[in-house]
């Protein structure tokens, strides 16, 4: 980065970009991260069309499927409460969480933000002061501003504590991350050694791993295509349906489905594909709606 993008960023971050309009404001984003002028008349990659459906697709029903609480019953109508990972506390404010009430495994996270987590595996070495501050930095901080991922713009503040899980290896929950177009997964990818040195592993629908990097290296172990493969595609294929793109996140442990997320925007759509073919090949699989705004 040059003097003026290290400066921006840091405002950005900052938040004293939160009084720009969100079209420019990702233009020079977009610049910055992709090295490349946002084409948002007729974008064609997959980075692109993310930009183009975080200013014209929106609709109210997606804040609901950001918000970590409220996503929950959203996706239990659908495909039913026995793929919700179970709901230990919720509460208004850090200040309100009671600690010694918690059990001695939990994952703690802000309903409104991405990415600001506390995982405890074990409460009696847990620097509870430490795990408040963390809660208090993402809960105060505004994530709709930072990328302009609309549907966080609206969502209420408030942090859940859930149920600490672990898959076969016993030691790490693999994320299974299903890239879906009008109801159709395409491709998908996995989130191996997260918190120590995070891979992502991308697949065709075949269980095919596919030659490209996008954010992390690949892994340099053979993962194994899981038990609730097949369930997975399925589960994505309804909690997709009706949205041009949107990434179903899911968890398999011993052969049992859980929901993960529901994601809008991969990585922001501000890292590139390596190689390039594949922002494309992704971009391609985009059918642009009409502008809602």
């Amino acid at each position: 980065m040059n003097i003026f993008e290290r400066g921006f960023m840091y405002l950005a971050r900052h938040g004293f970009l939160n009084w720009m309009p969100d079209r420019p404001y990702l233009e020079i984003c977009y610049k910055i991260h992709i090295g490349k002028k946002l084409n948002l008349k007729n974008p064609k990659s997959f980075n692109e069309k993310l930009q183009w459906l975080k200013l014209y697709d929106r609709k109210p029903e997606y804040t609901k499927m950001v918000d970590k609480y409220e996503v929950k019953k959203y996706v239990a109508d659908r495909i039913g409460e026995e793929y919700i990972i179970p709901t230990i506390g919720v509460w208004d404010k850090v200040e309100d969480i009671d600690f010694d009430k918690l059990p001695d495994q939990f994952v703690l996270k802000c309903t409104h933000d991405s990415g600001g987590l506390v995982i405890c595996k074990d409460k009696s070495t847990l620097d509870i002061d430490e795990a408040k501050k963390k809660l208090k930095h993402f809960y105060n901080r505004k994530y709709f501003y930072l990328h302009r991922e609309w549907p966080y713009k609206n969502v209420k503040p408030r942090i859940i504590a859930e149920k600490f899980m672990v898959d076969e290896s016993g030691t790490e929950l693999k994320d299974y991350k299903f890239f879906c177009f009008d109801g159709e997964p395409k491709a998908l990818f996995i989130a191996t050694d997260r918190g120590i040195d995070t891979r992502f592993d991308f697949y065709d629908m075949e269980f095919n791993h596919m030659d490209f990097t996008n954010g992390h290296k690949n892994s340099d172990k053979t993962i194994k295509k899981p038990e609730g493969f097949d369930e997975m595609v399925r589960l994505s294929k309804i909690l997709s349906k009706g949205m041009p793109h949107v990434r179903v996140d899911f968890y398999d442990i011993n052969g049992k489905v859980y929901f993960g997320e529901i994601t809008f925007y991969h990585w922001s759509g501000f890292v590139p594909f390596e190689p390039e073919k594949y922002d494309k090949m992704f971009g391609e699989w985009i059918n642009l709606p009409q502008k809602t705004d």
